[in-house]
């Protein structure tokens, strides 16, 4: 129970941390003609948000042997980018 207590306060600290940081890089983002906006930063809040799972550092590859076991050493989490 106590390592679940620790994890959330760790996500809590870690999102509060993140929001200050994106707020931070769409101020100061120096190119004005393609302005940075809180949808840039999608997909990090869902890798911070799984860190509150149990699973979180499981769900890139369920089922997947470990690299040590002959897994991949990388696997690809974001799609390409739209043609």
């Amino acid at each position: 129970m106590e390592n679940s207590d620790q994890r959330r306060q760790f996500v809590g600290e870690l999102w509060r941390r993140f929001e200050a940081l994106q707020e931070w890089a769409i101020d100061n983002w120096p190119d004005q003609q393609q302005p940075l906006s809180s949808a840039n930063f999608v997909e990090a809040r869902k890798e911070i948000l799984a860190l509150g799972h149990d699973d979180g550092l499981k769900q890139a590859a369920p089922g997947a042997a470990e690299p040590a076991d002959g897994g991949p050493q990388y696997v690809d989490v974001t799609p390409a980018p739209w043609p």
